[in-house]
C-alpha cells in the first residue's frame, strides 16, 4: 500500500519543486517504509511524481519507478489474481515491466482488464505525452483529483490536505475507468481534456446509456477548463465481475426455513436450512471461494521469518501480522474463522474492537477536567489515546460497554472455542469525546473529505481510531495497554451491500417485491466507490496500514452476482435469519453459534459514536464537524473553552 501523487504544472512562473509539507505529510504517514520524488521537464509542461511505500510483499521497491524510455510509475495496489506475481516478487515492478512493453492503448486495456484485486495507479507514457491514471471497479484505493485553473495545475493524490474556507478542493477519482490526459495538448489549449476509458457495460442493450452515464458522473463539479469525454479509439476496460442474476421466483418462495418463518431465531432453525441439499452445496461452495479471498489477503504480507532468537517465542514476544475490524458481528466473525484456517499457528490474530464513551458518562468533575487539560497541555496526538487510557488503567471498559463490545467479547469465546491454540488478542479501543474532537479536528476530518455527511463522519472516526489499535489487552485477568503490529486490517465491508443486510433492503423488498430488492442491490454495489471504499482506504491507511476487504473480492462477488437473490437472502424469514442468510449459513458450517444470528447492527451504533454529540442529526445531514479550520481559529477555540 502506497501513498502516491503526482502534480503537473502548464505554467512555466508557477512550476515547482517540491509538494507542499502538509501533502507531504499525509502521503508519508500511508507510505513509512520508503519515500522518493522525481520530476520531469517538457518544454510545455512539468510533473512531479511522489512516491510513498508500505512494504508489504517481494522486495521493497521505492516508487516512483522509472525505465530507461523515461515512463513513470505510481501503483497503490495488490495483484492477487489474474497476472502472475511470485512470492519473492513486487507487483509494481511486475505491473511497470508490463506497461512499458504495451505497444497501444489496447494493451494497457487488457493489462487492467486482467488485474483482480484493489489498486489506483498513475502511469507518465513519455513517448506520447500522456499520464494514465484511474481505479479499480470497486474503488478500493483512494485517488483525489484537484484541478486549479489559477496557476494551471492539477494534481493527482491518494490524500489531500484542504485548505480552511475553500470548498471542493479535491475530490474522489470516479471509479467509472482509466483516464488519460494529453499533456502537450492541455498545454497547448489550456485546457485539459480527460478522455475515460470505461468499464465494458455488462448490459449490452443500455451499452449507450451506461456510457453516458459514466461520462456524466465523471464531468460533476470539474471546472470549466476541464471536461470529460470519451476515448476517440472506443476501447474500454473488461469488467471484473459476472453480471448480477435477476431472475425471480416464479412462486412464493418455498424452501425448508419457510415453516420456520414464526419460530425465534435459533442456530437450530439454520440448520434445518442446511437439509436440503442444493442448500447445502451452495454453501459450501461459497464458503470455498470466500476462504481463498481471505487466504490471499493474509498471506500475501511480508513475515519475519526469525522473531526471536533460537526461536524461543513468549507471549509478548509475539506479534500479529493482520488484524481484524472486530465487532462480533457475523461479517467479522466469518472473516476471523476463515483467516485462522489460513494464518500460521503461532501467529497472534488481533481483533480490534472500538467503543465511545457513552454521553452521559463524558461529564467530568471541574477538578477532573483542569487535570485532564493539563496533562494533555503538550501531549502529540500519537500519545494522546495512551495517555488517556494510562489514566483509567484500573478498569478500562467501566464506561465503554457499548454493544458491538458485548458482541464482541462473546464472539472472542466462540472464536476460542473454534481454535483454542489461536492466541486471539481482543483489543479494546476505548475513545473518548475529548480525543475524538481532537483528533477529528488535527487529523481525521481531512482524510474523510471530500466526503462530507453525519455518517461519514461517524463512519470515518470509529475506522480511524479501530484500526490505529491503540487499546487494551485482559488476558487472565491482567490489563495490559496495548499497540496492534499488524500491516494488514481486514474488514467484512461488501457483505450488507450483496446480501441484502440493511433494514432498507427488508423495507424495498416488502414494499415492493424481489425486483427492486435485485435492484437495490445492483445499486449498492455501483455506488459503494464513492460511498465507503475511497474514505475507508484513506483513514486506514494514515496509520500506514493496508485495507483489505475479501467480500469485494472479484470471485466472490462473481460468485454471489451468479445466485438468485432468494439463495443469498430470503426477506420472508425473520430478521437475524433472512438478511445475509447464506453468510448466516456458513457461519453454522464454520462451527459459529450465537453470532450467526446476530442481527445487522451498523458500525455507528454499535461503537455508541451516533448521536453522541447531537442527537438530532440525521446521517445524510451535512456534517459541521468535519470542517476544517485553521490552525489560528484551533487555537482561538482553545483558550474560549479554556
Amino acid at each position: 500500500m502506497c501513498g502516491i501523487c503526482c502534480f503537473v504544472s502548464f505554467s512555466v512562473e508557477h512550476c515547482r519543486k517540491d509538494l507542499k509539507e502538509d501533502l507531504l505529510c499525509n502521503l508519508k504517514r500511508r507510505g513509512p517504509d520508503s519515500s522518493k520524488q522525481l520530476l520531469k521537464c517538457d518544454m510545455n509542461y512539468q510533473c512531479v511524481f511522489s512516491g510513498h511505500v508500505l512494504h508489504l510483499r517481494g522486495v521493497l521497491t521505492a516508487q516512483p519507478v522509472e525505465d530507461e524510455r523515461g515512463n513513470v510509475f505510481l501503483w497503490n495496489g495488490e495483484v492477487f489474481s489474474g497476472i502472475k506475481v511470485e512470492e519473492i516478487e513486487n507487483d509494481t515492478q511486475i505491473m511497470f515491466n508490463y506497461l512499458s512493453s504495451c505497444k497501444s492503448e489496447s494493451d494497457i486495456m487488457s493489462l487492467f482488464s486482467e488485474v483482480q484485486g484493489p489498486w489506483s495507479f498513475i502511469y507518465y507514457q513519455a513517448s506520447s505525452h500522456s499520464l494514465w491514471f484511474g481505479r479499480d471497479f470497486f474503488g478500493r484505493r483512494s485517488l483525489l483529483w484537484h484541478f486549479n485553473d489559477v496557476d494551471k495545475s492539477v494534481c493527482l493524490s491518494s490524500v489531500g490536505p484542504q485548505t480552511p474556507g475553500v470548498a471542493n478542493q479535491w475530490q474522489e477519482v470516479p471509479a467509472s475507468g482509466i483516464f488519460r490526459i494529453d499533456l502537450q495538448s492541455a498545454a497547448m489549449a489550456k485546457h485539459v481534456r480527460l478522455q475515460l476509458y470505461p468499464w465494458e457495460c455488462i448490459s449490452r442493450e443500455n451499452a449507450t446509456e451506461e456510457c453516458d452515464k459514466s461520462l456524466t458522473h465523471a464531468s460533476a463539479d470539474l471546472p470549466m477548463f476541464v471536461s470529460v469525454v470519451a476515448n476517440e479509439a472506443k476501447l474500454h476496460l473488461g469488467t471484473p465481475v459476472s453480471p448480477l442474476n435477476m431472475t425471480l421466483p416464479q412462486a412464493p418462495l418455498a424452501t425448508h426455513c419457510s415453516n420456520i418463518s414464526s419460530v425465534p431465531p435459533s442456530r437450530e432453525t439454520l440448520q434445518v436450512c442446511l437439509t436440503d441439499g442444493h442448500m447445502k452445496e451452495v454453501v459450501e461452495k461459497f464458503i470455498d471461494v470466500l476462504s481463498v479471498a481471505v487466504k490471499r489477503r493474509v498471506l500475501c504480507l511480508q513475515r519475519d521469518e526469525n522473531p526471536v532468537p533460537n526461536g524461543v517465542l513468549k507471549t509478548g514476544d509475539r506479534k500479529a501480522n493482520v488484524a481484524i475490524l472486530f465487532s462480533g458481528g457475523i461479517d467479522s466473525m466469518v472473516i476471523a474463522t476463515l483467516a485462522d484456517r489460513h494464518i500460521p499457528l503461532g501467529e497472534p490474530i488481533d481483533l480490534l474492537n472500538v467503543a465511545f464513551v457513552t454521553k452521559e458518562k463524558t461529564v467530568l468533575s471541574s477538578r477532573n477536567k483542569r487535570t485532564r487539560k493539563q496533562k494533555n497541555h503538550e501531549m502529540p496526538p500519537e500519545e494522546f489515546s495512551e495517555g488517556t487510557a494510562a489514566r483509567g488503567a484500573g478498569s478500562p471498559d467501566e464506561n465503554y460497554s457499548v454493544p458491538d463490545r458485548v458482541t464482541g467479547k462473546a464472539g472472542l469465546k466462540e472464536l476460542q472455542a473454534v481454535n483454542p491454540s489461536r492466541m486471539w488478542n481482543f483489543v479494546e479501543i476505548n475513545v473518548s469525546l475529548e480525543e475524538l474532537q481532537q483528533l477529528r479536528r488535527t487529523q481525521i476530518s481531512h482524510l474523510v473529505q471530500p466526503l462530507d455527511t453525519v455518517l461519514d463522519d461517524s463512519i470515518g472516526c470509529a475506522v480511524w481510531f479501530a484500526s490505529r489499535g491503540t487499546g487494551w489487552l485482559v488476558t487472565q485477568g491482567e490489563v495490559k495497554p496495548y499497540q496492534s503490529s499488524a500491516k494488514v486490517v481486514l474488514t467484512g465491508i461488501g457483505a450488507d451491500e450483496q446480501l441484502a443486510g440493511y433494514s432498507r433492503h427488508r423495507v424495498r423488498f416488502q414494499t415492493r417485491g424481489p425486483e427492486a430488492l435485485n435492484r437495490e442491490i445492483a445499486m449498492e454495489l455501483g455506488r459503494i466507490s464513492s460511498r465507503n471504499l475511497g474514505r475507508d482506504d484513506r483513514v486506514i491507511g494514515d496509520h500506514g496500514k493496508e485495507a483489505r476487504f475479501p467480500f469485494l473480492d472479484e470471485n466472490v462477488v462473481s460468485f454471489l452476482n451468479s445466485l438468485p437473490i432468494w439463495e443469498k437472502a430470503n426477506l420472508t424469514l425473520p430478521r437475524g435469519i433472512g438478511e445475509k442468510l447464506i453468510l448466516r449459513l456458513a457461519a453454522v458450517e464454520l462451527g459459529l453459534t450465537a453470532s450467526a444470528l446476530l442481527p445487522k447492527r451498523a458500525m455507528q451504533f454499535g461503537s455508541r459514536i451516533a448521536k453522541m454529540e447531537n442527537s438530532n442529526e440525521k446521517a445524510s445531514d451535512k456534517c459541521g464537524r468535519l470542517r476544517i479550520i485553521s490552525l489560528e481559529n484551533l487555537s482561538l477555540e482553545k483558550e474560549v473553552k479554556s
